[in-house]
């Protein structure tokens, strides 16, 4: 096999050029197999196969650097950097990261896992290596869904004032270009890119500046040049940046990208290659659903079906069916997602109101702020946007919504930890970065109806309002205890004595288990259902103060800022002197690995909380 013979980096340059298909089939093979079992991001590597390996024979890395953008389409590069054995633990605990990072190899320059954002800090490799004066290649890759992001025209902006060479491959897998326009596009890129060429034009403008009046001459042959190139070169827009556009080009001629990239090499100045993919390239089930394929969980290879199927609905399923209920009662309620439809369960809403759904591309800044102009409007729109996400559009939670005080819903999926995508997408802060924000009000559902009766009540409070709901099946315990949602009120669960159990969303059930094994140890245990995080039941608090020895609170998100610390604050302020337990994650970021493995780690899981309880109670005893 010729995957065999790369065991570390630049191995792939001892392969002949008359194998390197064969080579790609072969990752191709390993990726589908490989990810059938841990799951992954199976659809961008399958398509990103031969521009990957076109990169690693252009360039010799590590010296050259690669900024993959999100990261989540550089398997065959972990496999062509010497990372092949790491794919049998891939994105579980402990093991490879489904995502670029520079622990792992000093072929991954920098971390990513959010969109937009290569092109900046590709920029910023470049800065760094001409201000030190070394003498490297720097390629950022982006895709064409990450180039929605506004983050990612300010760096090119940035990027056009450039002299030295900065490569950008535009990785496009939906877009296409008629035979006849790229034809002309390869013979002029064969010419606008030869050495002679480049020269010769060097020569004549500096020679021309140099001249009197030579800055007018210079001006009108530029803009001649550039009247010629609208007419046969789509990509202009870059052009008139002062981005010189190579492309585009097959993305799976593997020859073809290696000598493009040799091209934009000699350009001095910042060259974008567009490069045409297929998304799930090579294996028919990927190519027909790429949407399943982005981030699949473990299938199987013959029909491409998960493994495991679902067959209890989970809270996305949940806020999906709730959607369409809360759409067909109130035609001003209107959903914004930023390029997720599927993921945010938004699907069904777009396709039973599509005037009403809107998805803006990968934009959560735009998404938010387009949602408070709605909301001004007069309309009743509710955004839906991963946790980790989230984050990326504070100032605009801030100020666009928060400062008017704009009844905007913000319905946050995948908030906790999330698992095996790691570091960048758990969601363990918004608890923490929301809370301090005047006019924001923030709840937490302990089940799947709690779930629908918070989106009900968050729009008739007419005020901005946080919802966030883990990934994964939707809790269907506790069903028959539904008080009404009031602003800042809890739900007493149990009321006993000794041990007060403050759960928030997820937690709930978690808190079951903890008070069913300290019964069973003899203790009196209350819980506590305490739905807000922003305003928290003071009341609540204070009572459970008065015949509770030990106040705990239970949350999954970062101690800094979260839950806990608002009900230390309200102990503290009342000069309450009852022990208090404050079970949250630390504050750090958390890796990739299974959610009951991770909470396990992490001493937050239902064993953990015991002994965490037990332990305080242990020094109470001893204090007093």
């Amino acid at each position: 096999m010729l995957l065999e013979k790369i065991e570390q980096v630049n191995d792939i340059k001892k392969i002949e050029k008359s194998d390197w298909n064969a080579l790609a089939q072969e990752i191709r093979d390993f990726l589908i197999q490989k990810i059938s079992v841990t799951g992954g991001h199976l659809g961008a590597n399958l398509g990103a196969v031969e521009l990957t390996m076109a990169l690693h024979l252009a360039l010799n890395l590590p010296e050259d650097k690669i900024i993959w953008d999100v990261g989540h389409q550089s398997y065959t590069h972990k496999l062509l950097t010497g990372r092949k054995d790491g794919f049998d633990n891939l994105r579980q605990f402990h093991g490879m990261s489904g995502f670029p990072k520079r622990k792992e190899s000093n072929c991954d320059p920098f971390d990513t896992g959010h969109s937009s954002t290569s092109i900046s800090a590709g920029l910023g490799l470049v800065k760094a290596r001409d201000l030190l004066g070394e003498n490297r290649v720097i390629v950022s890759v982006i895709g064409d869904g990450s180039l929605t992001g506004g983050m990612a025209y300010e760096a090119l902006n940035n990027a056009a004032e450039l002299e030295t060479n900065f490569i950008i491959v535009l990785n496009d897998n939906n877009m296409s270009i008629s035979q006849n326009v790229g034809g002309m596009s390869k013979y002029l890129n064969n010419i606008r890119t030869a050495s002679g060429y480049l020269d010769l034009k060097e020569g004549i403008y500096n020679a021309l500046m140099g001249t009197r009046g030579g800055t007018g001459v210079v001006a009108k042959i530029r803009r001649a040049k550039s009247s010629f190139k609208q007419l046969v070169i789509p990509g202009m827009l870059y052009e008139d940046m002062g981005i010189t556009y190579l492309g585009p080009v097959d993305g799976h001629d593997i020859p073809g990208m290696v000598r493009v990239i040799g091209d934009a090499r000699r350009v001095k100045g910042p060259v974008l290659v567009h490069v045409l993919t297929q998304k799930g390239k090579g294996y028919a089930p990927a190519e027909r659903h790429p949407a399943r394929f982005h981030g699949a969980e473990p299938f199987d290879i013959a029909t491409g079906l998960p493994s495991h199927p679902r067959t209890v609905a989970n809270y996305t399923d949940v806020f999906s069916t709730v959607m369409c209920k809360l759409g067909a009662r109130d035609e001003k309620v209107v959903a914004i997602t930023a390029a997720m439809p599927d993921g945010t369960g938004l699907k069904r809403f777009r396709n039973m109101y599509p005037d009403r759904f809107f998805d803006v591309g990968i934009a959560e800044e735009h998404a938010v702020t387009f949602a408070a102009g709605l909301a001004a409007g007069g309309l009743k729109p509710i955004v839906a946007i991963y946790s980790s996400f989230l984050q990326r559009a504070y100032d605009q939670i801030l100020h666009d919504v928060c400062l008017q005080n704009l009844p905007v819903i913000f319905a946050i999926d995948r908030a906790g930890l999330v698992g095996s995508d790691g570091e960048t997408h758990q969601g363990i802060f918004d608890f923490s970065y929301l809370s301090c924000i005047p006019n924001m009000h923030i709840c937490a559902p302990k089940n799947k109806w709690e779930l629908s009766d918070m989106l009900k009540f968050a729009l008739r409070l007419s005020a901005p309002i946080a919802i966030r709901y883990p990934r994964g099946e939707a809790y269907a315990g506790l069903k028959e205890f539904r008080a009404p949602i009031e602003l800042g009120r809890a739900e007493w669960i149990y009321r006993e004595s000794e041990i007060a159990l403050f759960a928030v969303g997820s937690m709930v059930k978690t808190a079951e288990g903890v008070r069913q094994k300290l019964k069973e140890l003899g203790y009196q245990v209350s819980l506590v259902n305490a739905r807000f995080v922003k305003p928290i039941d003071e009341e609540a608090v204070l009572g459970a103060c008065e015949d509770h020895d030990l106040i705990v609170s239970l949350e999954e998100n970062v101690m800094s800022g979260g839950f806990g610390e608002k009900v230390l604050d309200c102990l503290e302020r009342n000069f309450k002197k009852n022990l208090y337990l404050n079970i949250s994650l630390p504050d750090a970021y958390v890796e990739h690995g299974n959610v009951e493995q991770l909470k396990k780690e992490l001493g937050i899981d239902a064993d953990g909380i015991v002994a965490s309880v037990l332990e305080c109670l242990k020094r109470g005893e001893a204090k007093n």
